[in-house]
């Protein structure tokens, strides 16, 4: 099924790539924008992964609500963000990724991240480890002294912002440099693929890291909330994943 799942991906990655400069709507939130692409795609993956799996139910980022139990309880749903990194898509700042992670009973099973623009297919299966381009990858064992961080600023919640920016000063001094990309899901398969020591946000949603958290754990990362606690899969989340090296959670989150 992974198989199936991975040539979806790709093609959804291909809308992406040919579309065309989008119109643009807002939703709520700061800056917090969704496309025409972003409808289409998500149709599109609706539509195949029917067909992949009949008996999963769906749940979307332009299903315009965070309400996931009901979903979940049971059996196979599918979390899908068409496009991860939509203002990155606008604006044309690379990359955007398709994420789709297929949860069972609640829990993650299967995950697909897709970055189009540099044809990079993440995929793990629970207990199967992760891969690129059916590769292989782990995470990176060096300590985070001698890494790049990365980070989100949670832009849809600007309550969040002065907590993000101070621990993001405390943070600079412990590894090398910090970056941020714009798309959760990318920034956790960057730790995933050894890129990345570590990798924290204040708040996503369960469309960002249902697919990355399952593929970065699979690389042999520690993904958790900022506090340590294991990520719930039922909703929104702070988010935490650090790479082998990276031992312990740095104070700065304390």
């Amino acid at each position: 099924m992974i198989d199936s799942i991975i040539a979806v991906a790709r093609a959804a990655g291909d809308i992406m790539l040919n579309a065309l400069r989008p119109k643009i709507m807002e939703k709520a939130g700061h800056a917090n924008f969704c496309t025409e692409t972003d409808e289409k795609i998500q149709a599109f993956l609706i539509e195949k992964l029917s067909k992949v799996l009949p008996d999963a139910s769906f749940l979307g980022e332009e299903d315009g609500q965070d309400v996931f139990e009901a979903k979940m309880k049971e059996g196979y749903c599918f979390v899908l963000d068409p496009i991860d990194g939509t203002s990155n898509f606008i604006y044309a700042y690379r990359p955007s990724v398709v994420s789709i992670g297929l949860l069972k009973e609640g829990k993650p099973h299967m995950a697909v991240v897709y970055n189009p623009y540099d044809d990079m297919m993440f995929s793990a299966i629970k207990g199967q480890g992760a891969y690129m381009n059916g590769e292989r990858i782990m995470s990176s064992e060096v300590p985070l002294s001698d890494s790049l961080a990365v980070f989100g600023t949670a832009p849809y919640y600007t309550e969040l912002q002065d907590r993000t920016f101070d621990i993001a000063k405390k943070l600079l001094p412990l590894c090398v440099d910090l970056r941020r990309s714009g798309t959760a899901a990318w920034d956790m398969c960057c730790v995933a693929l050894g890129r990345c020591g570590l990798y924290f946000e204040l708040k996503v949603q369960l469309w960002d890291y249902a697919a990355a958290a399952l593929i970065a754990t699979e690389a042999g990362c520690t993904v958790t909330d900022i506090e340590g606690k294991p990520l719930s899969y039922s909703g929104p989340t702070s988010a935490l994943c650090r790479a082998k090296g990276v031992k312990e959670i740095p104070e700065c989150f304390k």
